[in-house]
C-alpha cells in the first residue's frame, strides 16, 4: 500500500528541511528531469470565486488548484519521504506541520467548490476534478486552526509509534533464549528502560511466527508486537474524532462515509457491492479454513486447537493471520512433489535486494514497459538502515508528482518480499503512466485497481517462470504438483480476503459511532471471530489495543482496497491472459513477455483517475462490474480436493 497519498504524509518549506537535515539541501545524486524546482513558498488558500460562477470560472479555478496541490503535495511527500526514513522528533514535526498545511488548503478549497454545485455547462473534465477534491483528503481536517494542527500531530505520532516499535523479552522466556545479550537500552514510550537482551522489532517477531514451530515461542512473539499499540488508544479516539468533524464539514457524515465516496456509486451501493463479492468467495474460504484448522489440531494438539473453533491468531504465520503462506509446510497437500521453496534458492543463490528488485523490474519490461528512471535506484531504500529508526512498512512514491518514482521497503531475500516487489512496482508503474495528467486524476481508476495490478503480475509468477530464473529445481508435475502450488497461493489470496474486509468494517463503526472506545478490542476481535473465525490467543481487554498493531490503523490508509485488489487481480490476470492469447487453464497462464497484454495493461494505466472505474476495467476486460468469479475459477481444482479432504470434519466456528 502504500505511498505518499495512500499514507497520511506532511510536508513544509524546503527551507525548513533543510534545517532539520543539517544544513543546506544537497543536490540530487543525479539529475531527475521531470522533477520540478523546490518551491520556496507554498499556497494557504485556494483561489476566490467570484459571485456568480461561471463554467469559465470552474475551470480557472480547477487549473490554480493543480498548481497549488503539485506544489503542497510535492513538499508533503518530500518531508514525508524524510520522516520515514529518519524518525526523530524533528522529522515528527516537520510532518505533522506539512500535513496541517496541506490540510487546511485542501478543506478550504473543497468549501470554495462548492460553489459550483448546480452550474450547468462545466466541462466534463473538470466537473470530475471538482468530485475528486472532494474526496481527496483521506483525514479531512476542521477548519479550526489549533485542532488542525492537533490531527497532524496525531496523525505523525501514531505513525512514528508504530515505526519505533519494538518487543525486549523477559529474562528467561522463550525469546529471550535466542536473543543476544545487549548492553544499550532501549527507550519506550513510558520511559527509559534497559533490556535484558537484544529488542526485537517487528520483522524479527514476524520471523519468529513464520520460522518457529514451538507454541510458546509463537505466542510471545505475538503478544510481544501487541504492546506497542496500548499507547496509541488515546490518541487514536482524538483522531477519530477530530477526522470525523472535517468530514462533516465537507459535507459526510464521518470518515467511513468519505472513504465509501471513492468508488463511483453511493456508499449504500459500495457496502452492497463488497458484501456480494465476499458472499461469491466465502465457501472457498471455509473449505481453506477447515482444512487448515484440521493440519494445525494435528500438529498442536486439540487442546490448543478445537474440533469447531477459531484458530488461534499466533498459529498461522503472520502477525495479523491475514496470510497464511508461512505453515505451508504444515498443511502440503503432498509432500515430496517438488520443493516450491523460493527462499532456499535466494539464499544459495546470494540475490540482494537490489536484485531482487531487478527482477521485478524486468517482468514489467518484459511487457512492453519502460524502465526504471535511474534516479528510482538512487533514491529508494532497499534495506534497513543500521543507524537510524525507520519505517520499514513497504510503499511506493512518485515524491514529485512528475516521476520521482521510489520505493521504501527492508527487502530479506525471500519469496514473500519477491511478490511484495512487484506490488510496490505495479505502484510505481501507474505512477508513472499517468504522471502527466492533472494531479486530480493521478490516482488509480479506484485505490484497488492500483493495489491489485504488481498482484496480477505476480500471478503470472508460476513455477515454470521460476524455474526459468533458476529459483526452482524442478517444477512439481500433474495434478499433485498442481494442487500443491495452489494451495500456496491460496493461503496468500484467499485466506487474506476477510481480513482485508473487516479492517475497514471495524474503523466504519468506530467513525460513525456505533463502536465507542470502551468498547475498541472487543469489536476488533469480534469482526475478526466473524469474518475470519480467528481468535485471539490469550485474553483480551480494553487495556489492549490491538488495532494499533496493523500499521494501516495508525497511518490512516484505509484498506478496503486490498480487499478489493484481490477481487481484481484474477479479473485483470483472465482479461490480460485472453489477450495474450492463452487457451489454458487460468492457474497455469503467465502473461511474461507478452507485448499484446502489456500494451492492455499500459492503456488503463494511462486513464488514472480521468474515468469512472467502470471503464477503466473495460479498456482493459470489456467487463464493467467487478467479478469474482476468475477468482473462483482460477482455485476449483483446489476447492474440489479440499472438500474431499474436509468429508468428517465439522467445518465452520
Amino acid at each position: 500500500m502504500r505511498r505518499r497519498f495512500f499514507l497520511s504524509f506532511a510536508p513544509v518549506l524546503t527551507v525548513a528541511l533543510a534545517a532539520a537535515c543539517g544544513g543546506e539541501t544537497p543536490p540530487p545524486a543525479a539529475p531527475c528531469p521531470r522533477c520540478p524546482e523546490p518551491a520556496t513558498t507554498l499556497p494557504t488558500t485556494a483561489p476566490a470565486i467570484a459571485s456568480a460562477a461561471t463554467p469559465e470560472d470552474a475551470k480557472k479555478f480547477i487549473e490554480q488548484v493543480d498548481k497549488d496541490l503539485r506544489r503542497l503535495w510535492t513538499a508533503r511527500d518530500r518531508a514525508g519521504w524524510v520522516n520515514q526514513n529518519f524518525i526523530t522528533d524533528d522529522t515528527e514535526a516537520l510532518a505533522a506541520a506539512g500535513e496541517e498545511a496541506t490540510a487546511a488548503y485542501v478543506t478550504d478549497a473543497i468549501q470554495k467548490a462548492r460553489r459550483f454545485d448546480g452550474v450547468k455547462g462545466i466541462e466534463p473534465a473538470v466537473a470530475r476534478q471538482l468530485l475528486l477534491l472532494k474526496l481527496a483528503q483521506i483525514v479531512p481536517a476542521p477548519s479550526n486552526a489549533d485542532e488542525r494542527r492537533e490531527l497532524a500531530e496525531l496523525q505523525s505520532s501514531m505513525t512514528a509509534t508504530y515505526g519505533k516499535g519494538e518487543y525486549c523479552p523477559a529474562p528467561g522466556s522463550p525469546l529471550a533464549k535466542n536473543a543476544k545479550k545487549a548492553a544499550a537500552g532501549t527507550k519506550e514510550e513510558a520511559g527509559a528502560k534497559k533490556c535484558a537482551a537484544t529488542p526485537l522489532k517487528l520483522d524479527d517477531l514476524s520471523r519468529v511466527l513464520k520460522k518457529s514451530r514451538n507454541y510458546d515461542e509463537l505466542l510471545e512473539a505475538w503478544k510481544g508486537w501487541h504492546t506497542i499499540s496500548p499507547a496509541m488508544k488515546d490518541r487514536y479516539t482524538r483522531y477519530a474524532e477530530l477526522g470525523n468533524r472535517g468530514a462533516k464539514e465537507i459535507g459526510f457524515a464521518d470518515m467511513g462515509a468519505l472513504w465509501r465516496s471513492g468508488y463511483d456509486m453511493s456508499p449504500q451501493e459500495f457496502e452492497a457491492d463488497i458484501e456480494r463479492l465476499w458472499q461469491d468467495v466465502k465457501p472457498l474460504y471455509d473449505d481453506l479454513h477447515c482444512y487448515t484448522r484440521k493440519k494445525l489440531r494435528t500438529k498442536y494438539g486439540k487442546d490448543k486447537v478445537g474440533e469447531k473453533a477459531p484458530i488461534p491468531a499466533h498459529l498461522l504465520g503472520n502477525m495479523w493471520a491475514q496470510q497464511w503462506d508461512g505453515v505451508y509446510d504444515l498443511v502440503e497437500p503432498f509432500p515430496g512433489q517438488g520443493s516450491l521453496d523460493v527462499d532456499k534458492k535466494l539464499v544459495q543463490k546470494k540475490y540482494d535486494a537490489k536484485q531482487m528488485v531487478k527482477l521485478g523490474e524486468a517482468f514489467f519490461t518484459s511487457l512492453g514497459l519502460d524502465s526504471l528512471p535511474p534516479s528510482f535506484w538512487e533514491r529508494s531504500l532497499f534495506t534497513r538502515p543500521k543507524d537510524r529508526e525507520v519505517v520499514c512498512h513497504a510503499s511506493a512514491w512518485d515524491v514529485s508528482w512528475n516521476g520521482d518514482l521510489r520505493i521504501k521497503m527492508c527487502i530479506e531475500p525471500t519469496e514473500d518480499d519477491l511478490i511484495t516487489i512487484h506490488h510496490e512496482l505495479g505502484h510505481d508503474y501507474y505512477f508513472n503512466y499517468y504522471y502527466k495528467l492533472p494531479i486530480l486524476f493521478q490516482q488509480g481508476a479506484n485505490d484497488g485497481f492500483h493495489e491489485g495490478i504488481g498482484d496480477t503480475l505476480a500471478l503470472s509468477v508460476t513455477p515454470d517462470y521460476l524455474k526459468n530464473l533458476g529459483l526452482l529445481d524442478t517444477v512439481p508435475k500433474g495434478d499433485k504438483g498442481r494442487i500443491n502450488f495452489q494451495m500456496k497461493m491460496a493461503l496468500d489470496k484467499v485466506a487474506f480476503l476477510p481480513f482485508g474486509l473487516m479492517i475497514d468494517k471495524w474503523r466504519w463503526d468506530v467513525f460513525s459511532g456505533k463502536t465507542p472506545k470502551s468498547k475498541y478490542n472487543e469489536a476488533w476481535w469480534a469482526l475478526r471471530t466473524k469474518y475470519q473465525g480467528i481468535a485471539s490467543p490469550v485474553t483480551r481487554t480494553e487495556a489492549d489495543f490491538d488495532p494499533g498493531a496493523k500499521y494501516h490503523i495508525p497511518a490512516s490508509t484505509p484498506y478496503i482496497r486490498y480487499f478489493l485488489a484481490r477481487i481484481y487481480q484474477f479479473q485483470f490476470h483472465r482479461a490480460l491472459c485472453k489477450a495474450a492469447g492463452h487457451t489454458g487453464s487460468l492457474d497455469t497462464c503467465s502473461i511474461h513477455g507478452n507485448k499484446q497484454a502489456g500494451a492492455k495493461l499500459r492503456a488503463m494505466l494511462e486513464l488514472g483517475q480521468s474515468k469512472p472505474w467502470p471503464e477503466a476495467l473495460a479498456v482493459l476486460s470489456g467487463e464493467t462490474k467487478a467479478d469474482a468469479s476468475a477468482l473462483v475459477e482460477y482455485f476449483a481444482p483446489l476447492r474440489a480436493w479440499l472438500k474431499d479432504q474436509n468429508k468428517g470434519e465439522q467445518c465452520g466456528w
